[in-house]
């Protein structure tokens, strides 16, 4: 791994054994990382990321822009996201189980009085993954059929800098945990898009065809996911 700069832009260059340059913008805070050929000369890189710098700079202003929840500390009446809407949590000490209940407007956290926020945050992870879980499901069972693919595996956990990915070898897909708290139409347009790639590995225009075709407002759901708040995260790569 090294550091490059262009212009203002400082860059992290990972140089592996892939066939074409490829460069991320990273959340939260528009971080670069270039991933060249082994075989690529520096000044071909160079000129590739020159070529890239618009688009770099609006990737980091998308970024600089968008809202960002405080560090949860999961105490009552702080804000928290499901499916786009906001809702109060109301923190309830008891003994027994740990669960969550909806209300209107409110979260309802049932927790024991020597529960940390560490153990009221596994809680809420729980909840979120069981939700975002069982809407999957019903999301497959419609869109494999659509597309005539079919996944051999799915899951969910948190990703850094990603919404999903997609193994088209073994074809399998993994959803990020942070989608339960977005619109259910943006979790819809990342599940098709991971679909999709098991037809197509890269976005190139088949793939951009065969988005237009299933969904015809991809481009505004992604738009959509991308204004929404950004959770706070201690992000490393």
């Amino acid at each position: 791994m090294a550091m490059i700069e262009i212009g203002s832009i400082a860059m992290q260059l990972n140089r592996k054994a892939i066939k074409n340059l490829h460069i991320s913008v990273l959340p939260p805070d528009g971080r670069v990382r270039v991933s060249a050929p082994e075989s690529m000369t520096d000044t071909a890189i160079r000129m590739a990321v020159i070529s890239r710098i618009p688009w770099i700079k609006k990737q980091q202003s998308d970024f600089a822009k968008q809202p960002r929840q405080s560090d949860r500390e999961m105490v009552s009446g702080e804000c928290h996201y499901l499916w786009g809407k906001r809702y109060r949590l109301n923190i309830v000490e008891r003994s027994g189980k740990h669960e969550i209940k909806l209300g209107r407007g409110w979260l309802h956290l049932y927790v024991s009085t020597s529960a940390t926020a560490e153990n009221r945050a596994l809680v809420l992870n729980s909840f979120y993954r069981d939700a975002l879980k069982k809407r999957i499901a019903d999301l497959l069972t419609v869109w494999q059929s659509k597309i005539g693919v079919a996944a051999a595996d799915w899951g969910v956990k948190r990703m850094k800098t990603k919404w999903g990915s997609c193994n088209k070898q073994a074809k399998r897909i993994w959803l990020n945990l942070e989608l339960a708290k977005n619109p259910p139409e943006c979790l819809e347009y990342i599940l098709v898009h991971e679909l999709v790639h098991l037809l197509e590995r890269t976005h190139n225009e088949r793939f951009k065809a065969h988005m237009e075709k299933l969904l015809p407002d991809w481009r505004e759901r992604r738009d959509l996911l991308n204004r929404m708040p950004l959770a706070h995260n201690d992000w490393v790569y």
